[in-house]
């Protein structure tokens, strides 16, 4: 779920961004308003908080097809595949990681070219969150799934996907 999650919206464009333009830095951002409500960094924490049952970190590789709730991505602006051909593609991506010798780098190398989503630009990386901030079947799997593991493929409103836990 977006709810309660802030983002950046161009007007020129129309275009809406989950992370800051990169023509923004630190100085802008923080003048925006409603910057008191950004909660997240565009970079990983320095420091993790301590481990808990009500927080994760993961990654995810999201394949995006004509049914997701927003057809479209950075890298189309129409997504036209069907489902299945979004699952045959993402399938093919987790027969390549299951045989990567280093998942969590073969994984951030492959979603920053081949995800869907803008956290490609962070090789997938979503950084912490807790329950009720992402669509239900993505937390139930992400929360389910073991540290430094990849879960199977999910499908939520937005596509299909892949996940890494990281945290």
């Amino acid at each position: 779920s977006s709810r309660k999650r802030p983002y950046f919206y161009n007007d020129s464009t129309k275009e809406s961004l989950w992370e800051a333009p990169s023509s923004l830095d630190a100085d802008s951002i923080s003048q925006l308003k409603g910057f008191e409500y950004l909660s997240y960094s565009n970079t990983p924490a320095a420091a993790p908080p301590a481990p808990s049952n009500n927080k994760v970190r993961a990654s995810h590789l999201l394949i995006k097809h004509n049914q997701s709730r927003r057809a479209a991505s950075w890298k189309s602006e129409h997504i036209t595949r069907s489902k299945e051909e979004a699952l045959e593609i993402l399938k093919g991506h987790q027969q390549a990681l299951l045989q990567a010798t280093d998942l969590k780098e073969a994984f951030a190398k492959l979603a920053s070219t081949e995800s869907d989503c803008s956290s490609a630009k962070t090789g997938g990386d979503l950084g912490y969150f807790g329950r009720g901030q992402m669509q239900k079947p993505f937390e139930d799997a992400t929360f389910a799934t073991a540290v430094d593991s990849m879960s199977d493929i999910i499908s939520t409103d937005s596509g299909v996907h892949i996940i890494l836990r990281t945290a």
